[in-house]
């Protein structure tokens, strides 16, 4: 039989990874290197994105600041010049009913999840736009199923925006030949989740189907797989990786 090509031939390609040195991000960039992509690792936290390798071009910028959004790719252009692959990671979680969550709360989380995406999609599409190019966003299953208090009102309506841009952008951008896909993770393993208690822990692990969370390196893969010439007919498209806890 013949063997299965890899989820992306990588070589000559070169990534922009917003996010970079969170649990999916880092795992991502090492998946892409392992595939012969170059990365440039964008992240507002210096002490985490490691030092420069021939691989690896670390930038300190945050994804919800404008000016720091369009300098990030000024400087990856200068450093590797064109760029294939746009991802933006950026996240973080709220938690609580709405009658407890304060504006500066509201906003804070709005601004990293769907901001930094607004922000980080209006660059890529001046650096990606030929045929080939590919933008990533996140959301998550709790912006197709409303949410639970574990998230939040604000991250809940932030990664439902999230997936409604992707589709938004999905039909301005196929012209250009530009695709644009999102996955919606469940619960995964990465320091996010550390805030949980055991008892929550137990309670999160127990409604998902398969008992589990999702690895780092299986949301990884499924970046890749959207970035590979496997998906070159899908845009628009929100990859369910959520342990059965959203069924399409």
């Amino acid at each position: 039989m013949k063997a299965l090509p890899p989820i992306l031939a990588g070589r000559g390609k070169t990534a922009l990874v917003f996010g970079a040195a969170g649990g999916i991000g880092r795992a991502t960039c090492s998946l892409f290197e392992a595939a012969g992509v170059r990365v440039v690792a964008v992240d507002r936290d210096k002490r985490r994105l490691g030092t420069p390798t021939l691989r690896r071009h670390p930038i300190v910028a945050d994804a919800a600041d404008e000016v720091a959004v369009d300098g990030a790719f000024a400087e990856a252009g200068r450093r590797v010049g064109t760029i294939d692959y746009v991802v933006n990671l950026v996240g973080i979680t709220g938690h609580g009913r709405l009658d407890s969550l304060s504006l500066a709360d509201w906003n804070r989380v709005m601004a990293t999840n769907l901001t930094s995406a607004f922000l980080v999609a209006r660059s890529a599409y001046r650096c990606l736009r030929r045929p080939g190019g590919v933008l990533i966003l996140m959301s998550s299953t709790n912006g197709r199923a409303g949410g639970t208090q574990y998230s939040g009102a604000a991250y809940g309506a932030a990664k439902a925006g999230v997936l409604n841009l992707t589709r938004y952008l999905a039909k301005e951008w196929a012209p250009d030949g530009l695709r644009v896909n999102t996955l919606a993770p469940g619960p995964v393993d990465t320091p996010m989740l550390a805030r949980l208690s055991p008892r929550e822990h137990a309670a999160l692990k127990a409604a998902v189907p398969l008992k589990r969370y999702a690895s780092a390196a299986e949301i990884a893969a499924g970046i890749a797989f959207l970035c590979s010439r496997h998906a070159q007919t899908m845009t628009g498209t929100c990859l369910n990786v959520s342990g059965g806890l959203v069924l399409d």
